[in-house]
């Protein structure tokens, strides 16, 4: 018996009845064999990990542009974060955990430069508006591997589209959706307190003494009110809950509506504005995928699609090499 069968046996005998298991997929795009060592889930996680979009995210911002300091989380340590506490989650409902980290290690593969501010400049710009989660979608599917895809299956799709605002159809896919806010509230309140923008004691109590006083006490009362609740239910206590979105709505009122972590947002919008306005008129300036994407799913789409793959840094280098004139950008 190959490993892989071996492993998909173990599914079926051990994982609740709620979870997905990887020999019941409803499988791919394009017809693949199949690995005699990894289920499905598994490769595609590995497929996720060694593509370019991935690498990317560490140069990718998460809340603070620009941070001075070498700890402030980016797209990529979210992203590790929101694995870890799915698999967490996963692990203790006995769910699929190779599923969950797939979708988790893609969850974030569509998001922009500059993070959300990013996300918000593109949505302007494309006629068909931009959402980072349908980008994640357009890049496991039409942009990697050179427009071939990573040909994942359904089910991680699914919960890459749907990890903001939709329903996954999977457990898995619910997990990655509850453990994407609980890593980013916790670590922007970390980030928050580490740019002077917070402290600690500025948490509500109310809120605190329900979730805890750490990050590790928010993230261990959120994860266990979830994993109490059973594989079937996945929700929180209504005391908890509460609690949950009252801090929720405290860091977007103090922190990312806060005019410290929004002063260079204007930048970002004129930034992202010229590439935009540069790509559209000059096409041939592409790299020739998104030359073909263009022909097939017209300008505007074709120019989100690159412009959103491009790391922060590579966005500036981009606008400085096409709007300023090297005499003036001579090191």
């Amino acid at each position: 018996m190959l490993p892989r069968e071996v492993y998909e046996n173990f599914e079926r005998e051990f994982l609740c009845p709620f979870a997905c298991k990887s020999a019941d997929s409803r499988g791919r795009e394009r017809a693949a064999e199949k690995c005699g060592l990894r289920t499905e889930f598994q490769r595609d996680r590995d497929k996720i990990i060694h593509c370019n979009s991935f690498r990317r995210l560490k140069l990718k911002t998460q809340v603070f542009l620009s941070p001075t300091g070498d700890h402030y989380r980016t797209r990529l340590t979210h992203t590790l974060e929101v694995g870890q506490i799915a698999r967490t989650i996963a692990r203790a409902m006995r769910l699929n955990e190779d599923l969950t980290e797939a979708i988790a290690m893609g969850h974030d593969l569509g998001h922009t430069p500059f993070g959300h501010a990013g996300e918000r400049a593109l949505d302007k710009l494309n006629p068909n508006g931009f959402k980072h989660y349908e980008q994640g979608l357009r890049v496991v599917r039409l942009i990697e591997n050179d427009g071939k895809g990573l040909n994942l299956t359904y089910e991680v799709r699914d919960g890459i589209l749907k990890h903001t605002n939709m329903v996954a159809e999977t457990k898995e896919g619910l997990c990655v959706r509850y453990a994407d806010v609980i890593a980013y509230l916790n670590h922007d309140i970390d980030d928050a307190v580490r740019a002077g923008i917070l402290k600690e004691s500025d948490l509500p109590k109310d809120i605190t003494d329900v979730l805890g006083h750490s990050k590790s006490e928010r993230i261990t009362t959120l994860v266990s009110t979830l994993v109490s609740s059973g594989a079937e239910k996945m929700s929180m206590t209504s005391e908890v809950e509460k609690a949950f979105y009252g801090l929720k709505d405290f860091m977007f009122e103090n922190v990312y509506r806060n005019p410290t972590c929004k002063s260079e947002e204007k930048k970002t919008y004129s930034m992202l504005d010229g590439l935009f306005e540069y790509y559209i008129k000059h096409i041939e300036a592409l790299p020739e995928l998104y030359q073909t994407l263009a022909e097939l799913y017209g300008r505007e789409t074709a120019v989100c699609d690159y412009i959103a793959g491009m790391s922060d840094k590579y966005a500036v280098d981009k606008f400085i090499e096409i709007y300023v004139p090297a005499s003036w950008n001579s090191k």
